[in-house]
């Protein structure tokens, strides 16, 4: 009688059947997970769509503010996410050898080589012993003390830089859209030191082969993808669409990954392509030339994919996080016409005292980068306006994690978010929440250690990223350089960034 009234009415009883799961399963998300009594958001409790909704909005960094603002040091952002604040937990989660690894976050975003395989950087790669092997063998070539080495390649693209400012603007006191140039600029330093060859977007004027989108498509992507990264496994990294990719139906590259190729194809068989020699040179040996010295000395570790994959990472990482900070600093400076005048007033005096040496106007890293004033600038910018508006995700290991009187259990997802630490009263003073360069400066000896110690938008402990020294050398090379040249002002009343 019972199976042939289900005989009778099936989809009604499956589709009960489907409400009863998923209300289990959303129960399971909220209960199951031990997390039930740290505060947030009512739904995002019950599932990670709530959290791909925020991140797709594009501005997690304002909710996430908000939501500590309201629920205090420890948030739950989903069934099983947390994010803290506390910078205590900074010392905890980041510390060298923490067992805090890498969340599947971090896969969303690698690439594809043309034969349909991941390409795992230090930042995306979830090993942390791969990772601690990767670093060794390329940290010589970020290191501080190799700085002097990259300024040549600095150099040449800030003279074309100003030289395409001058033809197509400032000759003809035409107005110009700063924030895109600046990451035309970046861009082509970033592929000097990486190829010994721009990109080409300062020389054209424009987004060559579409790298820039296609990089924004990428971010824009990996982002909310990233909250819930099995969609990665049905989109991008479909086992079919990876197979058609081996098989050369289909391309899953990127236009970056297709340019590091023909690079590599240059420098390891000139004749070939014939434009670039294997130049032992230390003048010019940019990071390719240094990433193949890592592979002749351990080709079965450093393989060509590998080389491969942190010149591309180099293009992607090195690239839009140093734009955006380049955009805050001109943005802040522009919007706060006396640190502008501070600041250049500095610049006069330096060069009075005859510090400034070059007949080009450039500057070296030497030259500026004890300057007092300009060193609270770029500081600030990046506690006001870090590069990544995400928490770095990091999976609580077997002990778990306490803080803030809450036991977090193994297997979490916890993270900090750069935009909620810098803007911690207790850390960066009460006004934390604006713009002051002269915090930098007029905080004790004591203070002024504490708040770098807390700054995290290059991240922290092992993980710290490895281009910070690489990013630094452009934005101290290229700030005052520029304001020393042009007088840099809005061309309306109204100029807003997000």
């Amino acid at each position: 009688m019972i199976v042939d009234h289900l005989l009778q009415h099936p989809w009604k009883y499956l589709s009960a059947a489907f409400i009863a799961l998923l209300l289990a399963k959303l129960l399971v998300n909220k209960y199951g997970n031990g997390l039930g009594r740290v505060p947030g958001p009512a739904l995002a409790s019950f599932t990670d769509l709530w959290r791909f909704l925020d991140v797709y909005r594009r501005r997690p960094d304002v909710t996430q503010i908000t939501l500590h603002e309201k629920y205090g040091s420890v948030v739950r952002l989903g069934p099983n996410i947390v994010s803290i604040s506390d910078p205590t937990a900074v010392q905890t989660i980041y510390a060298h050898n923490s067992g805090f690894t890498k969340s599947d976050f971090y896969t969303v975003q690698q690439t594809i080589n043309k034969s349909g395989k991941r390409l795992i950087t230090l930042f995306t790669s979830q090993d942390e012993r791969f990772h601690s092997k990767l670093r060794r063998a390329v940290s010589n070539a970020y290191a501080m003390s190799t700085l002097v080495q990259f300024e040549p390649f600095v150099d040449s693209t800030t003279t074309n830089f100003f030289k395409q400012l001058n033809e197509r603007y400032a000759n003809q006191n035409a107005i110009l859209d700063f924030g895109t140039w600046l990451q035309y600029y970046a861009f082509d330093v970033i592929g000097e030191l990486t190829y010994s060859k721009r990109l080409g977007f300062v020389d054209h004027g424009k987004d060559v082969d579409n790298i820039i989108g296609n990089l924004e498509w990428l971010l824009n992507y990996a982002a909310p993808i990233g909250q819930l990264p099995i969609l990665d496994s049905l989109f991008l990294k479909n086992p079919l669409r990876l197979q058609l990719t081996k098989w050369g139906f289909t391309n899953s590259s990127s236009p970056v990954v297709t340019f590091a190729r023909s690079r590599m194809l240059a420098r390891v068989d000139p004749e070939k392509l014939g434009d670039i020699q294997f130049d032992q040179d230390s003048r010019r040996r940019d990071f390719l030339s240094r990433f193949l010295e890592a592979n002749q000395k351990d080709p079965e570790f450093m393989t060509n994919d590998r080389v491969l994959a942190l010149t591309v990472a180099n293009i992607f990482a090195g690239s839009d996080t140093t734009a955006i900070t380049l955009r805050a600093i001109f943005y802040y400076l522009m919007k706060n016409p006396e640190d502008m005048k501070r600041l250049m007033d500095e610049l006069a005096e330096e060069e009075k005292a005859g510090h400034f040496t070059r007949v080009d106007g450039l500057l070296s890293w030497n030259e500026v980068r004890d300057l007092p004033f300009l060193n609270a600038v770029v500081k600030e910018a990046l506690r006001c306006h870090p590069a990544a508006g995400l928490m770095l995700e990091r999976i609580v290991p077997a002990q778990g994690l306490q803080v803030c009187g809450h036991h977090i259990p193994e297997g979490t997802i916890v993270g900090v978010n750069a935009w909620v630490l810098h803007r911690n009263k207790e850390i960066f003073c009460l006004d934390a929440d604006r713009w002051r360069p002269s915090r930098w400066i007029e905080a004790s000896v004591e203070q002024k250690r504490r708040m770098e110690n807390y700054m995290f938008a290059f991240g922290s402990g092992s993980r710290t990223c490895i281009g910070k020294n690489i990013s630094l050398l452009e934005m101290y090379k290229l700030v005052p350089a520029l304001l020393r040249r042009y007088e840099v002002c809005q061309s309306s009343e109204i100029l807003r960034y997000t």
